[in-house]
């Protein structure tokens, strides 16, 4: 039996870690869909708030700034996941040492990464702006927010290890008013300070800034336990090389791998911008529904990190196919009434997204593609989840090497003669290869448990 916290810390829950059920597994998973849900939402906010200022520069400025400070944080989305599987697999096994010293780890990344980004900003900055040039008054709006964001980087990286130690303990509630807490203020430090104190660009900076640190601290603050238990003194385990080196190599390895997933949406991207500009665009719109099944699928694959990690800490080989046969059960109920929601409600949602018909109509002709996206793509989400909580991450990466040497043979083959039809073949065909690559190695990741 082992001792689970709840996401206030105030209620304290036992469960059995090799006891798999649906209830079980849905009290990880809605929290994640329920968070992810508000992440689009900030984005909207964020736009509209300063468009009510009637300044295209200012509109494209935040929008750049907020791409490419996501672009450098998303690098170190690496630390959520590693994290996740080697603390369930600690929390798992009843290791508590090994479990607050996974938490000390990932902070003592971030604060590194962290104050390397801001003492290196004007170079990534610069790199930035000459891969993709702007006018010279979206630029200068552009660095002003920037070079304040910045500031929060130690913050921003802290919270994907501490959401992914969270995670590891099936805390998702913590998850999730981590997220409401962060996105609440900065709601209202934007209303505030761009609409009441006109403070602009850089009004909308600050308030993510502030916002990302209050996270931070929140986050901090639910995973007080690693620090308080007794267990931070044993300065052993915490600074163990050994450890240290396998945390390292696997969140490599899952860098690696996302760097990889990350080249094939973009060259998806820019393949379709060779296109006409109407193509361009319903791809663009298009791609909105694949964000919705990623935002929904998470849920489910979180929650097979979690389960997958633990019952591999407690080394139960039924418990294991337990947990990824109920993930998988409910990933595709979910990829199943998604499909269902594009098919009936997809033009409908086309036309909310955009008033362009010529868009709205060639969207159309391409929505069966996302229409089959949520089936094809259940597989290559819950091996990915599979994995992860397994600590796989070699095997994660060298799969993903293999699927997008499969995606770019069909590009060559597809594109030419299909055009954009084509172009949404081969990334259909990129979530076929993962899947099929991933399943391949899950007899060897059973063969490892007793």
């Amino acid at each position: 039996m082992f001792r689970l916290i709840a996401w206030d810390d105030s209620v304290p829950v036992v469960l059995r870690v090799t006891q798999i059920s649906h209830k079980r597994l849905l009290s990880i998973a809605v929290p994640i869909v329920l968070s992810n849900v508000t992440v689009p939402i900030l984005g909207a906010v964020d736009t509209g708030v300063i468009g009510q200022l009637g300044d295209a520069a200012a509109i494209g400025a935040v929008g750049i700034g907020a791409v490419v400070i996501g672009a450098i944080y998303w690098l170190f989305g690496f630390l959520r996941m590693g994290t996740t599987g080697l603390a369930a697999q600690a929390f798992g096994a009843g290791d508590q040492s090994e479990l607050s010293a996974l938490l000390l780890r990932s902070v003592i990344i971030a604060g590194m990464g962290g104050a390397i980004l801001i003492a290196a900003q004007g170079a990534i900055f610069n790199a930035a702006f000459f891969m993709s040039p702007a006018s010279p008054a979206v630029e200068t709006l552009a660095r002003q927010y920037m070079e304040i964001r910045i500031y929060s980087a130690p913050a921003a990286i802290a919270i994907y290890g501490a959401t992914g130690w969270l995670i590891a303990q099936e805390r998702t509630r913590a998850v999730f008013a981590i997220q409401f807490l962060m996105n609440g203020v900065n709601v209202i430090l934007d209303i505030w300070f761009v609409l009441g104190l006109d403070y602009g660009v850089v009004g909308v900076a600050y308030a993510t800034l502030i916002a990302e640190i209050l996270g931070a601290g929140l986050a901090l603050f639910f995973c007080r336990s690693a620090w308080t238990g007794g267990e931070i003194g044993r300065t052993r385990t915490l600074w163990d090389r050994a450890r240290w080196k396998h945390m390292v190599l696997v969140n490599r390895d899952i860098l690696l791998r996302s760097l990889m997933l990350q080249v094939i949406f973009v060259s998806f991207l820019l393949i379709g911008s060779k296109f006409d500009d109407t193509t361009l665009a319903a791809n663009q719109v298009l791609l909105q529904f694949l964000h919705i099944t990623a935002y929904g699928m998470d849920g489910f694959a979180f929650a097979a990190e979690t389960l997958v990690g633990q019952v591999l800490g407690r080394r139960s080989r039924s418990a294991l196919h337990g947990s990824v046969k109920i993930a998988g059960l409910w990933a595709m109920v979910l990829g199943a009434g998604l499909a269902l929601a594009f098919l009936i409600l997809g033009p409908w949602m086309i036309s909310i997204m955009t008033t362009d018909q010529s868009v709205q109509h060639l969207a159309q002709n391409y929505l069966v593609y996302v229409i089959f996206s949520p089936f094809l793509g259940v597989v290559p989400w819950m091996l990915d989840g599979v994995f992860i909580g397994a600590a796989r991450a070699r095997d994660m990466r060298n799969m993903m090497a293999i699927s997008i040497v499969v995606y770019g043979i069909s590009l060559l083959v597809l594109v030419p003669a299909l055009g954009n039809h084509g172009l949404w073949l081969a990334l259909l065909v990129s979530f076929v290869a993962r899947g099929v690559t991933l399943a391949t190695r899950y007899p060897k990741l059973i063969s490892n448990v007793d």
